[in-house]
């Protein structure tokens, strides 16, 4: 038993030894390598790109939201045009619009000897509820602006596509999903900053620092410029210190800030109640000119005060079809703007006023802002004894004109405003408004009149009240309230209910034509509305934006 005892016991030291050995050999396990690097230059956010001097920082946003009573995520219902029949308010008008949204941005920047390099991208991934559109057809039926169609049987090359209702990206109503899981994309910033300058998409120089948002989520304030999807320009800042700032800017105004170049030649009773001047509608030539905007700034710890101005060059085509009609000469439109922020306020911590106001001669997108828009053809089942309903309509441009006579500016001013306050650090309300309004010269009125109180069979529309019931100039008055609740940090859920209402200075009845005889009706016959009498009136609608949003 000794024996075996010392044969297992040796034989188990034998092992230890040798597995101790075996060990001894193995590799020590090496120290991480750190291939990401926190940059602390910048804020936070931001890491080095590995194997670079450059950091990079990703951002962005996941939004849900539903707009109730309107087509548009952007407005209330305001007009009838080929996107939908918004302001028709009758079953061809959404009831609801829903978009679900993601925010990518990309901001990069690398120390130099001239300063910081820096590269900023922000771009958008929507889905958004189509809109119903009418065919102008004499059979009847809507198609969906999102691909999908009803009423008239339609397939191939049908009546429906060959207008271009079905967006991009779709072929024919037969195709497998109509198109409705493509979604958009939109591209908001894409910009390179350097030694002052400011090169590609961003916001315009002239806008408040809150563009269109000075307490809202609601997208169509009027009442100011704001440029919240960016535009292309090519800009100089320069820093005097003490907080004080100033830009001057060169920016294309080809993609938002062209309201419209009207021959009043054209004009159309019935151009008129679609919210337009008619047929001649917008004679806007090639680009020749870019805004030129300068802006100074001061910031300080009780808030901001900025100065802007713009020169907008307005450019027409011809007179008529080709080059032997003729031209006006180009007019020079101008804008200016002052805005007021006021923090540190007493009511609470955070609370904040913002206030801006403009005026506008020939550069009306500076006051009517893209996504609140100057077209309005708003209808309503109110309307006096004998009447079907009621109509209220309304249009600025930036200039008019008449076949063989010089451009004329449109006038416009507006304000708008908002005061936050912060009940908690959870909750935050805000009440905010707008108000904008067009003046346009006795020489324009007498041109746009003539066309009102036409009594052509076709294209009038035969006011009761005559030339006396004349008046194009007209305001938009918009108050709103807002509340968030962010239970977690970056997580907002918001209700912001606006209401806008049209004041227009047209009065008496108009007896509308068949839209059908011409084309130039056929804004009406896209709000379903029939030949009959309806009644000249102020017209009001609400909207309710629900969102939620968490930022990352």
């Amino acid at each position: 038993m000794k024996l075996v005892k010392s044969l297992l016991l040796g034989s188990a030291a034998g092992l230890i030894a040798v597995g101790g050995a075996q060990a001894a050999d193995l590799p020590v396990k090496a120290k991480a390598v750190e291939y990401v690097k926190i940059c602390s230059l910048y804020g936070a956010g931001f890491y080095y790109i590995p194997g670079t001097d450059t950091c990079i920082k990703l951002g962005g946003y996941l939004r849900a939201e539903v707009a109730l009573n309107t087509n548009s995520d952007y407005s209330g219902q305001y007009n009838v045009s080929s996107q939908g029949a918004n302001g028709a308010r009758n079953r061809l008008t959404n009831y609801y619009t829903m978009r679900a949204r993601e925010d990518l941005n990309i901001d990069t920047r690398t120390a130099t000897e001239y300063g910081v390099v820096r590269t900023f991208f922000d771009g958008v991934f929507s889905w958004t509820t189509g809109n119903y559109v009418g065919t102008n057809s004499t059979t009847g039926g809507t198609a969906y602006s999102g691909t999908l169609a009803t009423g008239p049987a339609a397939t191939g090359t049908s009546a429906f596509n060959s207008v271009g209702l079905y967006g991009s990206g779709s072929g024919s109503v037969n195709s497998t999903d109509g198109n409705t899981s493509g979604g958009s994309l939109g591209v908001y910033y894409a910009f390179i900053q350097f030694a002052g300058f400011t090169m590609g998409k961003a916001v315009s120089q002239f806008d408040a620092p809150w563009t269109n948002y000075p307490g809202n989520n609601f997208d169509g304030l009027v009442g100011g410029s704001g440029t919240v999807t960016g535009i292309n320009q090519f800009t100089y800042t320069a820093d005097f210190g003490q907080g004080i700032t100033a830009a001057f800017s060169a920016e294309d105004p080809t993609s938002y800030m062209q309201a419209g170049n009207v021959n009043l030649s054209g004009t159309s009773g019935i151009g008129l109640v679609g919210g337009s001047f008619g047929t001649t509608n917008n004679g806007i030539g090639g680009s020749r000119s870019p805004n030129l905007v300068a802006m100074v700034r001061v910031d300080q710890a009780w808030g901001l005060f900025q100065a802007s101005i713009a020169a907008h060059d307005n450019h027409v085509a011809y007179y008529g079809a080709n080059e032997t009609t003729g031209h006006p000469d180009d007019k020079w439109g101008w804008a200016a703007q002052l805005a007021l922020s006021i923090k540190n306020i007493p009511t609470g911590a955070g609370d904040v006023i913002n206030l801006s106001g403009v005026y506008t001669e020939g550069a009306t997108r500076y006051n009517f802002q893209n996504l609140a828009g100057s077209s309005f053809s708003m209808w309503g089942a109110n309307g006096g004894a004998g009447t079907y309903g009621s109509v209220g309509f309304a249009f600025a441009p930036d200039t008019t004109y008449t076949t063989g006579t010089a451009q004329e500016n449109v006038k416009t001013w507006g304000f708008r405003g908002a005061y936050t306050h912060n009940w908690d650090p959870y909750w935050n309300t805000a009440i905010y408004g707008a108000y904008a309004g067009v003046s346009y010269s006795a020489n324009q009125k007498t041109n746009i009149c003539a066309a009102f109180t036409s009594g052509s069979a076709i294209t009038g529309i035969a006011p009761s009240a005559g030339l006396a019931g004349c008046n194009p100039d007209f305001n938009v008055a918009q108050l709103g309230l807002i509340t968030r609740w962010t239970p977690v940090k970056n997580l907002t859920f918001s209700a912001d209910l606006t209401w806008t209402h049209l004041d227009q200075k047209y009065d008496g009845t108009v007896t509308l034509p068949n839209p059908q005889n011409n084309v130039a009706g056929a804004i009406v016959a896209g709000a379903g509305k029939p030949a009959a009498t309806y009644q000249l009136k102020d017209q009001d609608t609400l909207t309710l934006l629900l969102r939620a949003q968490r930022n990352w």
